[in-house]
């Protein structure tokens, strides 16, 4: 509940600062007649109504489960990021026509070295508040922090290079300098805006994160029981910070109910170790078939074993995300010889 608090102070602080900058650079805009710091600013607006989602995204998702959403909400955030990096790909597609127009047709800039000493107060405040949020959502696993972090690091880069651009438009006079830097500006932007869809989609449909994937593979190889025969169909979805497991644990055929109980739970508990965050785990038990599964059993008391353990499997993404039990592999690999 904390780092819930937590994540709604920071987005609401980047929310009003958002809106502080951009006030900035639109009065930077005012005085110059810049292309290069009307894109700058136009990307401002995005970031107010970006911050203004991602804070409404993070109060949703700090919402607990309920009987429309068994899961939770933590869903919303891979919306905020989409939603974030695609209002930023409309800002770059604006700017590059505004931009186009004004190559053909440039206007002459005043007070160029105001402006950008305007600007550039904003540029250490994007850094700063950028560095933040993006670290703090490395740290509570959270793409809306990092999204945001990330939005907010680009502008300062983007404002950063805008303002080395007026100085030199100031002292070389071509002012058609100032619509080349606004559409080599608007392409970075659009390739982040990218960027931040595709983390969206990803998240939305699932698909394998390494990182994450990586530290339960760590847990299990950390924690492995020799009565854990065979862990696989390891599959793992994130829900906003939170997450969810599930996976098939092989176990000696001749356990009863509760031993196989207690060694789920032993698992469970392996793999909630892994994050601060709630980490739901739903674990299938498979028993163990005499004869298929010895090669590469490890339990040393078992009177049922047909033949010596020689292999040992290694447990690793490959492995572990496999719907199937390595004796399968192990039988085809015989074949093969």
């Amino acid at each position: 509940m904390k780092e819930k608090k937590r994540r709604l102070q920071l987005v609401m602080l980047s929310l009003v600062v958002s809106v502080l900058l951009m006030s900035i650079k639109f009065a930077a805009y005012y005085l110059t007649g810049s292309k290069a710091i009307l894109t700058d600013a136009l990307e401002s607006i995005i970031n107010v109504v970006a911050a203004g989602f991602a804070y409404y995204s993070i109060y949703l998702s700090s919402k607990p489960k309920d009987e429309n959403h068994p899961y939770g909400h933590g869903k919303i955030e891979f919306f905020s990021a989409g939603f974030e990096g695609a209002l930023i790909g409309f800002a770059g597609l604006f700017m590059i026509v505004e931009s186009v127009q004004a190559f053909f047709n440039p206007n002459d800039l005043q007070g160029l070295p105001l402006g950008a000493l305007i600007l550039s107060s904003t540029i250490f405040v994007n850094v700063g508040l950028g560095y933040l949020l993006k670290k703090e959502g490395e740290k509570q696993n959270s793409l809306t922090l990092k999204a945001d972090g990330q939005h907010l690091l680009v502008d300062a880069l983007s404002s950063t290079v805008i303002v080395i651009g007026a100085f030199l438009i100031y002292f070389t006079n071509y002012f058609v300098l100032d619509s080349v830097f606004s559409i080599l500006f608007a392409l970075y932007i659009l390739f982040n805006g990218y960027r931040l869809v595709r983390q969206s989609v990803a998240g939305l449909m699932d698909e394998v994160d390494p990182k994450t994937f990586n530290k339960v593979v760590k847990a299990l190889n950390n924690h492995r029981r020799k009565n854990w025969i065979d862990v696989h169909n390891l599959r793992i979805q994130k829900y906003g910070a939170d997450l969810h497991v599930d996976c098939h644990l092989t176990l000696p055929f001749y356990f009863n109910l509760e031993t196989v109980h207690d060694e789920i739970q032993l698992l469970e508990e392996c793999l909630e170790s892994i994050s601060s965050h709630n980490v739901e785990v739903f674990t299938h038990a498979d028993p163990c078939i005499p004869g298929k599964c010895c090669a590469y059993c490890r339990v040393t008391d078992c009177v049922f074993r047909e033949e010596e353990s020689l292999l040992n499997i290694p447990w690793n993404k490959t492995n572990l995300g496999k719907n199937q039990k390595h004796y399968l592999e192990i039988s085809q690999l015989g074949k093969k010889k």
